[in-house]
């Protein structure tokens, strides 16, 4: 999301997101997905910007079945492979929000990062979006992913929402080893939300 460029609302996803998965269910599928993103985060109460919804799911054929699910809806990019990520990805306009699905097909082993590996499908919480009830990526992974990307913007809104309602220490820094970030940075980490972190 550039600057500039409004952000989503928590409304605006849940929204979205019940209108995709209505869509879905009327076409009599179900398979296994994750909220992954920003938006995972938004939906966890974290207000930090957000410009579309994430959905991972694992097998390319389920990208195929959501895309004919929301064929009614304008298709912004046709579902297909991006060798340059290992994707197979589409996306679809629902209610003015970009839906984006897509396998990340990565040899991982490392159970904490946020995309690829046993990681989405072990760590998440559900939420409710309307009449669903959704899936959607534990904060810990989501924080790793933020700061591997340098995105202050991002992290420390998600910083503050998890000192302020906790986290789970372990699993932060499963997060944060698979994403290979420096030692110093982990530990200052840790630290941060331990102080912050409520009694």
């Amino acid at each position: 999301m550039g600057d500039g460029e409004p952000s989503l609302r928590p409304a605006d996803v849940t929204t979205a997101l019940d209108t995709a998965l209505t869509a879905l269910r009327a076409a009599d599928a179900a398979f296994d997905y994750r909220v992954g993103g920003t938006s995972a985060a938004l939906l966890q109460g974290v207000r930090l910007p957000a410009g579309d919804i994430d959905l991972l799911v694992a097998r390319r054929e389920h990208v195929d079945t959501f895309a004919a699910a929301l064929s009614s809806f304008p298709c912004l990019y046709p579902a297909s492979w991006l060798p340059a990520s290992s994707q197979y990805f589409t996306r679809y306009e629902i209610n003015g929000v970009q839906l984006e699905i897509s396998t990340v097909e990565w040899p991982v082993d490392a159970d904490g990062m946020e995309c690829v590996g046993p990681g989405p499908w072990r760590h998440y919480v559900v939420v409710t979006c309307g009449s669903h009830r959704v899936p959607v990526v534990r904060l810990e992974l989501r924080l790793a992913t933020e700061l591997l990307r340098d995105r202050p913007d991002r992290y420390e809104p998600l910083l503050d929402h998890m000192g302020a309602h906790g986290f789970d220490s372990d699993l932060l820094r499963t997060a944060m080893n698979a994403r290979d970030l420096p030692a110093e940075r982990r530990r200052m980490i840790q630290e941060r939300l331990t102080s912050a972190s409520p009694a």
